[in-house]
Order: C-alpha cells, then sequence, then structure tokens
C-alpha cells in the first residue's frame, strides 16, 4: 500500500511539473509575441531545452476557436504577412538555392521540419543573439524566437532555438 501511495505522490508531482513547466513557457510565448494567447489550446508541445547550457528548441502549437487572435497580430505593425523571407523560410523549413542549402534549423531529432507547411498566414522573429552583427544565417549559434500563425487553421506555433 505504501509503495502505491509513493507511485502516485510521484505521478502526481511530475504531472503538477509539466503543467507548471508548460504554463511558464505559455506566459513567455505571451510575453514575447505580444498576444494574448489565453485562449488558445495547446496541440503539440516539442521541447528539448535542458541540460547545462539551456540549449535546444522548443515549439509549442496553441489552437484557436476564432479569429481574436488573428485581429491582434493583424493590428501589430512586428508582426509580418506571408510569404516567408528567405531567413525565415531557412530556419523554419529550409532553403536551397541550387548548389547548397540552409535549414531547416527549427527540426526534430531526425532533421525535419518541426512546423507543418503554411500556406497563409503571418510571422515574427525575434533576434535573440546579443550584440549580433552578422546576418542570423551566418552564425555558429543560434538564439531566436519565432511566432507562425497558420489563418487556414488558427494556429499558432510559438517556436525557439538556443545553441
Amino acid at each position: 500500500m505504501k509503495k502505491s501511495k509513493n507511485v502516485f505522490f510521484s505521478f502526481v508531482i511530475l504531472f503538477m511539473s509539466v503543467l507548471t513547466a508548460c504554463g511558464a513557457k505559455s506566459g513567455e510565448a505571451a510575453k514575447l509575441l505580444g498576444l494574448d494567447i489565453s485562449n488558445g489550446e495547446v496541440i503539440s508541445n516539442y521541447d528539448t531545452h535542458g541540460g547545462f547550457h539551456g540549449d535546444g528548441t522548443t515549439c509549442i502549437a496553441y489552437r484557436f476557436d476564432d479569429d481574436t487572435i488573428l485581429e491582434e497580430i493583424r493590428n501589430s505593425s512586428e508582426w509580418s504577412e506571408f510569404p516567408l523571407d528567405d531567413t525565415v523560410q531557412a530556419l523554419v523549413y529550409g532553403l536551397s538555392d541550387g548548389t547548397t542549402r540552409k535549414g531547416p534549423m527549427l527540426n526534430d531529432k531526425e532533421g525535419q521540419p518541426i512546423v507543418p507547411e503554411i500556406q497563409n498566414g503571418y510571422y515574427l522573429l525575434i533576434d535573440r543573439q546579443n550584440g549580433a552583427e552578422t546576418d542570423i544565417l551566418d552564425r555558429h549559434s543560434f538564439n531566436f524566437t519565432l511566432g507562425l500563425y497558420d489563418i487556414d487553421t488558427n494556429t499558432l506555433y510559438f517556436c525557439e532555438l538556443d545553441t
């Protein structure tokens, strides 16, 4: 009986830790993207951050029931409408000029893009590299936040890469 209680309490603590971590990231996402995402439902959460330096990739997808978030995005001067510029294209899906290929940088452990292909939407790239004077694609390390909104599915992707 004592062992089952310990297992139960361990499970409860683990579950609460996961909820707290997801809530903390949602607060960070809302702040960085300048949006009220409280009505969004988390439909996926990919996170490899951790370890000594906190390097890793995060991508959280939020689904919305209406266009409220879209109106916030359209009223913001920070967000850009699709098509993606070359930098964001390379970071999210990869970019090839026929002889060389860059990216995708936001990928899973198999090197595949984390974010599904979006046809219609908006994006916001926040470069968090301190003192960066070079093009983001020409660096040896990355520290950026990216917001992508899919108009067709009412889905917001909050992604971070830290290397």
